[in-house]
């Protein structure tokens, strides 16, 4: 059995996804385009992410320990896109050695956390 998708609930589709695939290399799933409202992203192994603008009002709240994680092939990519986020204005903390890992979390545009680890 595989997991083949997610859903998550965001402040802004489009703006969510662009990110995604500027940083995490997802990339829009043939046929369906983005919106503000909706948008459906995949990885290169098929996985897919649909995103959903939340209802009125447009916060979104997730439980404090949920995220979702990119695992990098070595601590110098969690490096490479921990300074490459910090040189586009976006707010991440330096990574760190934590539970075995090289790792940091921050908040994503959508409202969500996302762990880079490696």
């Amino acid at each position: 059995m595989q997991l083949n998708h997610i859903n998550l609930t965001v402040t802004d589709a489009q703006e969510t996804g662009l990110f995604l695939q500027k940083y995490f290399g997802l990339h829009p799933r043939e046929g369906v385009k983005m919106s503000p409202k909706f948008t459906m992203l995949q990885d290169n192994n098929g996985m897919v992410v649909t995103l959903i603008k939340a209802e009125e009002p447009e916060t979104v709240s997730y439980p404090h320990t949920f995220h979702i994680g990119f695992i990098q092939d070595t601590p110098a990519k969690v490096d490479e896109i921990n300074a490459r986020l910090k040189a586009d204005g976006y707010d991440v903390p330096p990574p760190a050695r934590l539970h075995g890992s090289w790792t940091f979390y921050f908040t994503a545009p959508g409202g969500f956390t996302i762990e880079v680890l490696g």
